[in-house]
């Protein structure tokens, strides 16, 4: 889930979330947050119809 399905499920604005969460970090076990960086791809890149003669 990404903070901003777990702001609609609590129906509050992502940077609400993100805010309490950073105030209340202690009550929160270490593993629970993780930043996706823009330079990881989590989706492979299909190529279809691209043929090497």
């Amino acid at each position: 889930m990404l903070d901003s399905d777990l702001a609609s499920l609590y129906g509050v604005e992502t940077s609400v979330l993100i805010q309490a969460v950073m105030r209340n970090i202690d009550r929160f076990p270490q593993d629970f947050m993780f930043s996706l960086v823009p330079t990881l791809s989590l989706v492979p890149t299909l190529c279809v119809g691209m043929h090497t003669n």
